[in-house]
């Protein structure tokens, strides 16, 4: 398992270290997306500066991308394979106001958005709100 994490770091040009290690080790065992407190809650005890400098590390890497859900705190989530983060890789993002979750639906891409002549997008957020699967059951 080991040497798949870093595998995948070498593959994003990302230095393989313990701690890049442990996170992604983290990031691949979560089912939605997930903030910095959620990730530090699963290590005894972190730097949270250096868990910081991780996760921009791997979001400028294009390994993960973070998400804006409205609640006022980025959540985190890994890159499909291929992602480049660029309009065309984004999807959609579900928050559940019951359980407070925010999932990725990478099957759902945000669509083309055409834009007034010399507007220039940097960046694109859709989010949609409700119940998630196990919350309206």
């Amino acid at each position: 398992m080991k040497a798949t994490l870093e595998n995948t770091l070498e593959k994003n040009n990302i230095r393989p270290t313990a701690m890049r290690l442990l996170v992604l080790d983290t990031l691949n065992r979560q089912l939605n997306a997930v903030s910095i407190s959620d990730i530090e809650a699963d290590f005894d005890k972190v730097d949270r500066i250096t868990l910081y400098r991780t996760l921009k590390t791997f979001e400028e890497h294009k390994l993960i991308h973070s998400i804006d859900d409205g609640t006022g705190i980025p959540k985190y989530a890994l890159c499909e394979e291929g992602c480049e983060c660029k309009p065309q890789d984004l999807h959609l993002h579900f928050h559940c106001s019951q359980c407070k979750r925010t999932y990725c639906l990478t099957e759902l891409h945000i669509p083309d958005i055409r834009l007034p002549r010399k507007f220039v997008a940097e960046e694109i957020n859709l989010v949609v709100r409700g119940l998630c699967d196990r919350c309206s059951a």
